[in-house]
């Protein structure tokens, strides 16, 4: 090919800036997804597909007094005259509308397995299962021959469909629907056809009716399970308003011979799925209250869920609060009430809006269908006319059908008769020429004529018009309307038990080593001292308490960190490192570990000699980076914390790496949160500086308690009468101990027994 035929084939064709050319296509793409996939339109409440699905099932005769058919034949049918889309996602479709655990008034009736509530996706190939119209699919197919829709080409040109079904009822509310659309979504709850019905009849009755008259009747959305709707009734009525909010449904349950029956779960939620969570709980020892599950869900039965309470002391009502909160015996769904509406554009209505317009949809298609049968009654009427001139004249006709070449013609001009009526003549049989015949035509006639003259009435006044638009919705409610499923409760919002009531409440002691690795042992029996460490690591502290405590770790930087005591690995291994749960600053070591009651006492020190009483509650902290709480003065290092027996009562004893040992008052010292604290013992700056001095451990004990001192080598226990030539006054240096005990690492208080 030349260069100029290149050119201009290139002329031929359009040229457009790319930016253009993709935002058009991108827009072209949207408006495709919203109007044309995946929101519903108001008037008959369908999307294309399952719009689709229906009329094919019609036109396949599928009513639902026919026999059923394969879903594969159907589907073949829709994809291949009207939705050229993936059969898998259209049989999807025809299975959501066949669920009456997913639509509130099902339009398909299927044959086979089409799903269960545990997993509604189970269902199976299209070509195991059968399927028809339910009667209900009757409000929007009902109509469709008798003028009322308009019909569009399909994909290809060959067939025509109707672009809306003609629904009698406001299936856009009733069925409700979820779709994703490009930049917007929908979620419309389904509603009770009673209660929609009701308030369309108010609407046609009192035009001027605001939303929150019409919430009177609209009491809030009915879903196709028993569950509880617990929104309150001020939030439904906001909804209903704006077209946005959510609804929270909740699962009803007994108590039957002490254990707890969940009879009602909530929309689109799983029994099995429930009851992997609540042994999640029991596996994670998070649920102690609960001794055993069982799933007795039968035909009976769809939903029956047995709870088994570890003893008749268990709270039932507090048990099902906890549940609703950590499981999906509660859930919250979104409403947005965005729909195409009749202007063909989407947007978000409130419930007058919705009912308002939908109506005005209904009044032109009984308009039109009363229209269409007036056009053929009076056609009828039309012929039937001609025929009775013929009859009439029955034998001059005769004759000029007999002897005319164009009898038609001749018809025509002698007793003024229209083409229709002529061709009408010609195509009598004779055995309608009968007397008899004559007078039912003058019969049929007559009816003919007076339903002309009652659709002309009723086409003529907006007042008759109405009253039949409601006496229809009436009927339809009375054929199809139900009861309401989802009662409206209001109920406390559920509260989940505090986990520290959850856990187990045994004994634990909580063993710290030296370079910072945790564990738990259960009892208050063990001697942490005894029990294996890691090469080049030891024992540091120990603490008692229970597993539903929590323990505070101090590091060497004064900051203290919260952990729970039950989520500590066994005693019988190694433990794990505290740094590994928390985030200490770098170079930071451990100096202890503390457990109790929160309002447990202990004596927080440095080795500077100054210290402080500090409840356990005032060292809580969720951050992983921990709580700043003891001042440590420059060059000085953090001593393990010591348990206070009696604030006011109990003594304090400090021993220096050279020995000095000082006992003192603990009630001079003060109660702090944070802070340095007060001298305890005396120790020069300057040896401090130089770590020549410094305080090697500190503890607190009662009158009558003996001190157990142990060195690196031995250990030394001291009764009552030698502690008392220690005593002095706070901030002393203290005396000397014995030569072969004085480099002290720990103190240890041996309780007195008769005091216990």
């Amino acid at each position: 090919m030349s260069q100029q035929n290149l050119s201009l084939d290139f002329e031929q064709n359009e040229s457009r800036p790319i930016q253009d050319f993709t935002e058009q296509a991108y827009l072209d793409y949207s408006m495709y997804v919203i109007l044309d996939r995946a929101l519903p339109h108001i008037g008959d409440g369908l999307k294309p597909v399952q719009r689709r699905i229906i009329y094919a099932m019609s036109e396949l005769g599928l009513k639902a007094g026919a026999k059923y058919k394969k879903s594969a034949r159907t589907i073949g049918d829709v994809i291949g005259k009207f939705h050229p889309h993936g059969d898998s996602a259209c049989y999807e479709a025809m299975v959501l509308m066949a669920q009456d655990f997913s639509y509130r008034y099902p339009l398909v009736d299927g044959q086979g397995n089409w799903g269960s509530m545990d997993d509604p996706k189970s269902f199976a190939a299209m070509r195991y299962t059968e399927a028809k119209l339910r009667p209900y699919a009757d409000v929007l197919l009902g109509e469709v021959a008798q003028g009322t829709v308009d019909w569009t080409p399909n994909f290809d040109g060959t067939l025509e469909e109707p672009k809306l079904l003609p629904a009698r009822l406001p299936n856009v509310l009733l069925n409700g629907t979820t779709g994703i659309a490009v930049g917007m979504a929908t979620d419309i709850p389904p509603h009770n056809l009673k209660e929609v019905a009701t308030a369309c009849i108010r609407l046609l009755d009192e035009p001027k009716s605001t939303v929150k008259q019409l919430f009177e009747h609209v009491k809030g959305p009915d879903y196709p399970v028993g569950a509880e709707i617990i929104t309150p009734k001020a939030d439904i009525l906001q909804m209903y308003e704006t077209g946005h909010g959510s609804v929270k449904m909740r699962a009803v349950w007994e108590a039957e011979d002490g254990n707890i029956i969940i009879t009602a779960l909530p929309y689109q939620c799983s029994g099995s799925r429930v009851l992997e969570q609540i042994a999640a709980q029991m596996n994670a020892k998070k649920l102690p209250m609960v001794e055993d599950l069982r799933d007795e869900s039968d035909h009976e039965n769809p939903t029956r869920l047995v709870i088994i309470p570890r003893s008749n002391r268990v709270n039932l009502d507090d048990l099902m609060s906890h549940l609703f909160v950590t499981t999906d015996l509660e859930k919250s769904y979104r409403v947005n009430l965005n729909m195409i509406g009749l202007d063909g554009r989407p947007r978000v209505k409130n419930l007058r809006d919705i009912l308002k317009e939908w109506l005005q949809y209904r009044t032109n298609t009984v308009t039109r269908r009363l229209q269409y049968r007036l056009d053929k009654v009076e056609a009828e009427i039309h012929i039937l006319d001609g025929l009775m001139i013929a009859y009439l004249n029955i034998d001059e006709v005769i004759h000029i059908i007999r002897t005319e070449d164009d009898p038609k013609k001749v018809l025509m001009k002698k007793f003024k008769l229209s083409d229709i009526q002529a061709e009408a003549i010609l195509n009598l049989r004779l055995r309608r020429l009968a007397k008899l015949e004559e007078f039912k035509i003058k019969g049929e006639l007559n009816e003919l004529k007076k339903e002309r003259k009652s659709l002309q009435q009723l086409l003529g006044s907006k007042t008759r018009l109405k009253t039949l638009i409601k006496n229809e919705i009436k009927e339809d409610a009375e054929a199809y309307g139900d009861d309401r499923r989802s009662r409206l409760v209001e109920r406390e919002e559920a509260k989940a038990i505090d986990e520290t009531q959850l856990l187990p409440t045994e004994p634990v002691t909580v063993i710290m080593s030296e370079k910072g690795w945790v564990r738990s042992a259960k009892g208050h029996e063990i001697d942490a001292t005894t029990i294996n460490y890691r090469a080049q690591d030891g024992y540091r502290q120990a603490a008692r308490g229970r597993s539903n405590q929590q323990a505070v770790f101090l590091d060497s930087t004064g900051r203290t960190y919260t952990l729970p005591a039950h989520s500590f690995p066994s005693a019988r291994g190694n433990g794990e490192p505290v740094s590994s749960r928390v985030q200490p600053p770098d170079g930071a070591t451990f100096a202890g570990v503390m457990l109790g009651e929160a309002d447990e006492i202990y004596l927080l020190a440095s080795d500077a000699g100054y210290g402080f009483k500090a409840k356990l509650e005032d060292m809580y902290t969720k951050n992983k980076k921990g709580k700043s709480t003891l001042s440590v003065p420059k060059g000085a290092g953090v001593l393990s914390p010591a348990l206070v027996y009696d604030p006011e009562e109990d003594f304090i004893v400090a021993v220096s790496n050279i020995g000095r040992m000082l006992v003192t008052d603990l009630k001079e010292f003060p109660l702090l949160g944070k802070g340095k604290g007060i001298k305890i013992i005396q120790i020069p700056p300057a040896k401090l500086k130089t770590r020549e001095e410094y305080v090697a451990a500190v503890a607190c004990f009662s009158e009558g308690d003996s001190l157990l001192l142990r060195t690196e080598k031995q250990q030394l226990t001291l009764k009552p009468d030698i502690i008392d030539n220690f005593y002095g006054e706070r901030g002393r240096r203290g005396n000397m101990l014995p030569r072969n005990y004085r480099k002290v690492q720990s103190i240890a208080v041996l309780r007195d027994k008769a005091e216990e």
